[in-house]
């Protein structure tokens, strides 16, 4: 049996969706458990009771909407992602995997189909890592890769705390946030890059995704006045991080695959004509194979030190975050396989070069993704697009693994 959602009624949700929390562009700025948040988690909830959900909230704030199945004790089958956007954010990025399964459940009640085990739409909490880090936040703690009380004092910039900001938002529920028996769990995702869009293919069948290292590198040096220091006696850590910067780009272009990004860089003063005494920057290196993730990092705390020593600098050098590869559950990328070729869609096996909940779901539960090509490969900006075509074949295929890892009965 093949199945089809409405797509239209998928996109309008989606259109609907982006007007909470406007961007400049066009996009979506919803900082995790910000008011905006909240207003777009409100929004899907009414939809989710319209639909006959019923809704638990955990511990961290996850929140989890219900239908029911014919075996109501039976494990169930979860699909989702987050609400959470981008400082400034698109459209669809988390958003598309929320409410695609939110049209899974509406087109099981279009087409009077009971599953045998229950459905549960899940949004996670603070997966984009935007205002409180890391990422993945709340499926991290879910899967018992993260401690709960530990996450809990985690602060954004203005000191507010996971914990304060969960209870002033009324979304620290009563339900432990821990791990419990699941069918099968399904995220649907723009690829957030260029491959399918290049090779005309509507359909990425998500094989797994690579490992992530964040690292948090700090140079001191000496604050000193632009104009009367000599070049020859400067301990300037801004010049350092330069050096370290380019360095890095060498280490990650001699590994087939690799990618690496400095994504926030700051000095202390931040002065026009003041030499800087302290630059922190960020680094973020990704790549499949872990030995070779491994290696990224080593040489580049080996180039630390050694820039260091030469610019006459004091570093610190922190890993605060390191996420394995991922490879998703064979039977659940066959459903995602076979949903594709039913449906006639083309379709192609892909690595995931973001990190997902789907990530942190695949360390206790046979996890499968589905991706759909974005425009121009772009994401985490307002600029990132896709068609309501490709929304509605990932949600044909979301809907068809979902039924076929839940069972039905048409009523």
């Amino acid at each position: 049996m093949i199945l089809k959602t409405n797509g239209e009624r998928l996109w309008n949700s989606l259109m609907e969706m982006a007007t909470i929390g406007p961007g400049e562009r066009g996009g979506s700025r919803r900082l995790a458990l910000t008011d905006f948040d909240i207003e777009g988690r409100d929004l899907f909830r009414k939809w989710a009771d319209e639909a006959g959900c019923t809704f638990r909230i955990d511990t961290m704030g996850n929140l989890f909407a219900r239908r029911n199945g014919k075996n109501p004790e039976a494990s169930p089958v979860l699909a989702g992602s987050h609400l959470d956007t981008q400082p400034s954010g698109g459209r669809f990025d988390g958003i598309l995997g929320v409410l695609g399964a939110l049209e899974v459940v509406r087109s099981l009640n279009d087409h009077r189909i009971e599953t045998e085990s229950p459905v549960e739409i899940v949004v996670w909490t603070n997966e984009e890592g935007a205002r409180f880090q890391p990422a993945m936040m709340g499926s991290g703690v879910f899967s018992g890769i993260f401690d709960q009380s530990e996450i809990y004092t985690h602060l954004d910039p203005d000191g507010f705390t996971v914990e304060e900001e969960l209870r002033r938002t009324k979304q620290l529920g009563d339900t432990p946030c821990k791990s419990f028996p699941i069918r099968a769990y399904y995220e649907l995702h723009i690829e957030q890059g260029p491959i399918l869009e290049a090779e005309n293919t509507s359909i990425g069948v998500v094989k797994g995704g690579q490992g992530t290292y964040w690292t948090y590198i700090t140079l001191h040096g000496q604050g000193s006045h632009a104009g009367t220091t000599p070049m020859h006696f400067r301990k300037d850590p801004i010049m350092g991080a330069s050096r370290i910067i380019t360095g890095l780009r060498e280490i990650v272009l001699k590994q087939p695959g690799a990618v690496g990004t400095v994504g926030r860089l700051e000095t202390k003063p931040s002065s026009i004509n003041s030499i800087p005494g302290q630059v922190f920057f960020t680094v973020d290196t990704r790549h499949p194979n872990e030995e070779i993730l491994a290696k990224i990092n080593v040489d580049l705390k080996n180039l630390v030190n050694s820039i260091c020593s030469e610019e006459g600098l004091e570093n610190e050098f922190s890993i605060i975050w390191e996420a394995p590869t991922i490879n998703f559950h064979e039977e659940c990328v066959t459903k995602v396989r076979n949903a594709a070729e039913s449906l006639g869609y083309s379709h192609r096996d892909i690595v995931s070069g973001a990190g997902h909940d789907a990530c942190q779901m695949s360390h206790i539960a046979p996890t499968g993704m589905i991706f759909i090509p974005c425009e121009g490969g772009l994401s985490h900006d307002e600029a990132e697009n896709t068609t309501p075509e490709q929304v509605a074949a990932g949600a044909d295929v979301l809907l068809n693994a979902v039924v076929a890892s839940a069972g039905y009965l048409q009523t």
